[in-house]
């Protein structure tokens, strides 16, 4: 009869061990790690999509301005059709070079030869300025994915450790190491490492995924610089 009811009890006392469940039980500390992991993820895959379509965008306005700038046309032309306020780092790199060159010509510098020097090195300046000012710009917020990636699975083990102690406590509370008591808490345990794992997996790989792309933009950015002006110290040679 002992046995009887010890298995009914035990079946009457089984948890429902759903993730749905699994929050409702933990106590407020679980919770929190587990709302804060959650809100980790969703903000790590949201600039990640975000980063991944400008990226996208990116590379498509860096081939529609190369397109135009070798195409053989004129580029004070080129940059009277880009204007001052240009939309993408390749152009804006381009209109910073150009600005400083038609501010140079206004004031009769490009044709005096002692000055010429100087005007290169403002020029390269000025490109190499705007190279890093818009790579910054484009690199915002993948210090959160690096941050997530590598701290996310220590957050979930936090959770893990604080969940076993409480499963220690309600085994000494009611001195019982049946299933039913030690559940709960090894459950919460586990689920909090596996939302730590959640939120770190995605934020490493998109955080490499997008540095190597952003890489070689910026190397893109680099090449163009150097070619442009290269090409502006050729002008200035010939009107030396």
């Amino acid at each position: 009869m002992q046995a009887v009811d010890t298995v009914n009890l035990g079946s009457a006392a089984a948890p429902t061990l759903s993730m749905i469940s699994l929050f409702l039980q933990a106590d407020l500390i679980v919770k929190g790690v587990m709302v804060l992991l959650l809100a980790a993820s969703f903000w790590s895959w949201a600039i990640i999509f975000d980063k991944v379509l400008k990226v996208k965008r990116l590379l498509r306005a860096a081939d529609a301005f190369e397109e135009s700038f070798w195409s053989g046309g004129s580029i004070e032309d080129l940059y009277d059709r880009i204007g001052s306020r240009p939309v993408d780092p390749m152009s804006a790199t381009f209109a910073a070079a150009m600005l400083e060159w038609r501010r140079s010509a206004a004031k009769g510098l490009v044709v005096a030869g002692a000055l010429q020097a100087s005007l290169k090195e403002r020029l390269e300046k000025a490109m190499n300025v705007t190279v890093g000012r818009e790579l910054e710009r484009a690199e915002r917020y993948m210090a959160f994915l690096a941050t997530v990636g590598s701290t996310a699975p220590f957050v979930g083990l936090f959770g893990t450790v604080w969940g076993i102690m409480n499963s220690f406590e309600s085994i000494a509370a009611s001195k019982n190491t049946s299933l039913a008591v030690v559940a709960p808490g090894i459950a919460e345990a586990l689920f909090t490492t596996a939302l730590g794992l959640i939120a770190a997996i995605p934020a490493v790989v998109g955080y490499n995924k997008l540095t190597t792309d952003l890489g070689r933009y910026g190397n893109r950015l680099d090449n163009f610089a150097s070619e442009f002006s290269a090409i502006l110290s050729r002008q200035l040679e010939e009107k030396a």
